[in-house]
């Protein structure tokens, strides 16, 4: 499915990326944890293309796309949605919906908005026609995750979903996950929080400085000293 190895990445001076390796199986959910400013948005946003690489593959259903922009990597197969939701402030949710719906006419995928994609957030068919600034932070994500699968995409790079949530969205978010992993999309999700990753991910690597310093089922992290200090600072 996806595979990055040996990634070097750098933001201006600073060698954010070191040398970093990952993989995600086929409809498997990966969790990125690590502490705010370890590297997490840095790795997704290189895998998406929205950064460029120093060095290092990013590999996509056998098919090397480290010199691909963005828009192809949506196109072929990869659903995004960032740390910040990124909806478009002035238009409205149908609107926002409209704009990945003419790309995946474009990737020939039918640009019809699956029906189970509202059966994960119900309540964004009730604020379709509001206008993306005056949305929660909660309907923001929802909105970002419904249009990322629109696409069509076979893996979905989610950044901080849970970040800033009531334990109770919290919860419905991982359920949303889950539902998405049983409709055949694997995930890579980047997550500050341990627990919170560890009800969700089937397998998580942990990030600090730019390298990965564990790999393994979330059990394992919990029982690994130094892990566990890393990540909690």
């Amino acid at each position: 499915m996806l595979e990055v190895q040996h990634l070097n990445t750098f933001r201006g001076p600073a060698h954010v990326l070191r040398d970093l390796a990952l993989r995600v199986g086929d409809a498997e959910t990966v969790c990125l944890v690590g502490r705010n400013g370890a590297g997490k948005t840095t790795t997704i946003d290189s895998i998406m293309g929205l950064l460029p690489v120093k060095s290092g593959t990013v590999t996509f259903n056998g098919r090397d796309i480290s010199k691909l922009p963005a828009h192809e990597r949506a196109l072929g197969g990869i659903g995004y949605a960032p740390e910040d939701a990124g909806i478009f402030p002035d238009l409205t949710v149908a609107e926002n919906f409209q704009i990945s719906q003419a790309l995946a006419k474009e990737a020939h995928k039918g640009g019809g908005i699956d029906p189970r994609v509202f059966e994960l957030f119900p309540e964004v068919r009730t604020f379709t026609a509001r206008r993306g600034l005056f949305l929660s932070g909660g309907q923001k994500k929802m909105v970002a995750i419904a249009r990322a699968l629109t696409l069509g995409p076979s893996i979905l790079l989610l950044d901080e979903p849970f970040e800033g949530l009531a334990p109770v969205v919290v919860s419905r978010f991982i359920e949303a996950a889950q539902r998405i992993k049983a409709m055949g999309v694997s995930l890579l999700i980047a997550e500050s929080n341990l627990m919170t990753a560890s009800r969700v991910a089937d397998r998580l690597y942990a990030i600090d400085r730019g390298e990965i310093i564990f790999e393994g089922p979330p059990a394992r992290a919990f029982e690994n000293l130094e892990v566990m200090k890393t990540i909690r600072g």
